[in-house]
């Protein structure tokens, strides 16, 4: 990707400080990855609505979501994955940019991808989480009956059958949703939060 040489970067009159300070809490996004049928949406959504109850300025960017309007003319290619994620990314970063603590779900499998946008966040604003749950087990919910068609041929690349996912390596949070409920993966969540002065 190139970028013309007469656009330049326009600094905001108010600060990302200033909006933390006006909402009285931090920004940062929360980054769910995992397989399909792991839990991610679920989970980022029960913790968008905990933020928001607590009056936390947040917002959820799903997956699916993004794939019906932004990213709407991208396949699933390993380029056209990557390039999914760098556009959330970007999005990502300008919503943390705004004051807001975003949550996202998107299976995101390649780790040289997550690390891309971890490096456009600041130290602390970009949190990984892991939502770790055997292949098994995610089959077995297969709420969209999308293991079933790529194991019969019907859908290509897809993660987990056909497709690599890049487990993370040193995620700030790991919920495991074969072993915990969706409010203890909550609280998980906003434990991590509250020890880092996020909330």
């Amino acid at each position: 990707m190139t970028k013309e040489a007469n656009i330049t970067w326009h600094e905001s009159t108010i600060s990302k400080l200033d909006r933390r300070l006006q909402n009285g809490h931090g920004s940062c996004t929360l980054w769910f990855t995992g397989l399909s049928g792991s839990g991610k949406s679920t989970i980022a959504n029960a913790v968008s609505n905990e933020l928001y109850r607590q009056g936390i300025n947040e917002y959820v960017l799903d997956g699916d979501n993004i794939r019906h309007g932004l990213n709407g003319d991208l396949g699933f290619s390993e380029y056209e994955r990557t390039e999914n994620i760098r556009r959330i990314g970007e999005v990502a970063k300008l919503f943390v940019d705004s004051g807001k603590v975003i949550t996202t779900a998107f299976i995101s499998p390649f780790s040289s991808d997550r690390e891309k946008v971890r490096d456009l966040f600041e130290e602390g604003e970009f949190i990984e989480v892991f939502v770790s749950c055997p292949l098994e087990e995610c089959e077995r919910r297969d709420p969209k009956q999308l293991y079933q068609k790529a194991r019969r041929g019907e859908i290509k690349n897809f993660t987990g059958i056909d497709s690599p996912y890049e487990r993370p390596t040193s995620p700030e949070i790991t919920i495991q949703t074969d072993l915990l409920t969706v409010e203890e993966a909550v609280e998980k969540v906003f434990e991590y939060l509250r020890n880092k002065n996020i909330i």
